[in-house]
């Protein structure tokens, strides 16, 4: 994200959880353990389940649940829990929004951000089944107009590299058009003036590039992405509740109002509109829905006694593809990321495959799959990351497999999460100058400037000073005189966060003034605009 090494919109904490739920731990001395009765066969080599794990792990829920919200702050969560091809458990907690009377029961929909990953490796997945794409279709094949800052990349980049976040593509590839009101179609049609990094060895979540994988299996489909999901997948499940249109959940009554963090407190209001980047984050669901996708990863592509997904087209997205955080020493374990779903190994040997998912503007989720024991959570929550939701699911699968929770989770993950709320921008914790040098007239200001990438920037003067107006938003923020021709904004989006301080500087020696830069936007090094 601009000037962060961290993404808001729902990264690297899904590749934290996956870390710290593989991470060693010290079994707890008085768990007493049972050679495994439960679901799927595990590898030969995995430490057996505690003893009657799952039903005290089921037992301890609820409180484990209070508790977090309690210490966190978050108004309200929904949870989950599937087992042995049912839901086993199903509940909802707290309130829809702070103020207002209506609780979130397991119908209430939320928005789950990026947890929609998993969901649209599940569609793709369909699609192979189907022998309408396979993972490794070039995207072109499907796309033949896009294209990418590399020939070769263009030329030979498949559905499974973009899926996997190993396109090369930077970081948060879009995500800044995306905040200034640009449709699906205009930032992936300029993901092509991007830098790239090594293509296949490098890795970065990128939620246009996880949408241009999705968008060639929907042109492979003939349908449009929103309605391939209908069909291909909420539809087969009865997943009533569920859709890929933000305009469906401002449809539905009993939906959470998302939270954002403003200084140590949240706040309702935000509004998240995803639908641009609509496989990546932009999945609408309550916890009995998500239950029923659950239970098909669980049975490996099986619902109601009929192979809906060939094992083998399921697979490839549940397995490492790329190096999501290779190991920074040879005592470390890396971490890993498949077609949507982030992918370990757990201290007892049992694979893990996760994914979160986060609005800083107000949502985070949590979906954890432990197949070896037929076993999945699921954390909805309505407001910003703070740990909450994989603590919950943390702490209810450490009881699962050994007996005791090995860690205080919230704990561990609330640090790690906040990380997200890092303002962005040059001027942050500055002070501007006392004695400034003068700006020049403001209406030697005023006037149209235009950047290749981000398209138009109109400055005019209001009644209290300069005015930035950016994007087909029209998003528009007040400027406030720094020192010369420095100028500061403070945005607020998904990508920049409560406290953000940006400089624009104008440049143009002597007469008329030819270009201006936005710092918060300049990541990549194209947020410079000419006149």
């Amino acid at each position: 994200m601009a000037n962060s090494a961290v993404h808001r919109n729902f990264s690297w904490l899904s590749i934290a959880v996956a870390l710290f739920a593989g991470a060693v731990v010290a079994l707890p001395t008085q768990a007493q353990t049972v050679p495994l009765t439960l679901g799927a066969i595990p590898p030969e080599d995995v430490v057996p389940l505690a003893k009657d794990g799952l039903e005290r792990a089921l037992a301890d829920l609820p409180a484990a649940v209070e508790s977090v919200l309690k210490r966190s702050g978050v108004p309200g969560a929904a949870v989950a829990v599937v087992h042995g091809g049912k839901t086993v458990f199903a509940r909802g907690f707290g309130v829809r929004e702070l103020g207002k009377d209506a609780t979130v029961d397991t119908a209430t929909v939320f928005q789950i951000a990026s947890m929609s990953k998993p969901i649209a490796a599940t569609i793709a997945a369909t699609q192979v089944s189907a022998g309408t794409v396979k993972w490794d279709d070039r995207i072109v094949q499907h796309l033949p107009t896009f294209a990418v800052g590399d020939a070769y990349v263009t030329a030979n980049g498949t559905i499974g590299d973009f899926y996997a976040h190993r396109s090369g593509l930077p970081h948060a590839a879009g995500d800044t058009l995306e905040d200034i009101g640009f449709d699906r179609t205009t930032i992936l049609e300029r993901l092509r003036m991007l830098p790239l990094e090594a293509f296949r060895t490098s890795y970065n979540y990128a939620n246009f590039g996880y949408t241009t994988g999705a968008e060639a299996v929907a042109a492979a489909a003939g349908k449009a992405w929103a309605d391939l999901a209908q069909q291909a997948l909420y539809g087969p499940l009865g997943m009533t509740s569920t859709s890929s249109r933000y305009a469906d959940f401002l449809a539905r009554e009993n939906r959470a109002t998302l939270h954002e963090l403003e200084g140590s407190r949240f706040v309702a209001g935000f509004k998240r509109d995803p639908d641009q980047q609509s496989p990546a984050g932009g999945v609408t669901s309550n916890v009995v829905d998500l239950a029923k996708w659950a239970a098909l990863i669980l049975a490996n592509g099986r619902h109601d006694g009929r192979e809906m997904i060939a094992p083998a087209a399921l697979l490839p997205a549940l397995r490492s593809q790329a190096f999501s955080s290779p190991a920074r020493t040879i005592g470390s374990r890396s971490g890993f990321y498949g077609f949507g779903f982030n992918v370990s190994v757990n201290a007892n040997g049992r694979p893990d495959m996760s994914h979160s998912g986060a609005f800083v503007t107000g949502a985070a989720t949590n979906v954890q799959f432990v197949p070896s024991a037929d076993l999945a959570i699921i954390v909805l929550t309505n407001a910003g990351p703070v740990g909450a939701a994989e603590a919950i699911s943390s702490h209810f699968l450490d009881i699962v497999q050994y007996g005791a929770v090995t860690r205080d989770w919230y704990a561990l993950m609330h640090p790690l999460l906040m990380q997200n709320y890092a303002s962005v921008g040059d001027l942050v914790g500055k002070t501007a100058p006392a004695s400034p040098a003068p700006a020049r007239p403001l209406a030697d200001y005023v006037g149209t400037y235009d950047s290749p990438y981000f398209g138009p920037a109109r400055i005019s003067q209001g009644e209290n000073g300069l005015v930035l107006t950016l994007g087909p938003a029209a998003i528009t923020m007040p400027m406030t005189h720094w020192d010369g021709d420095v100028f500061s904004i403070a945005p607020r989006s998904e990508n920049a966060p409560y406290g953000s301080l940006s400089s624009v500087r104008f440049e143009g020696l002597g007469g008329a003034l030819k270009s201006m830069r936005i710092d918060y936007l300049n990541d990549e090094g194209l947020a410079t605009w000419t006149r």
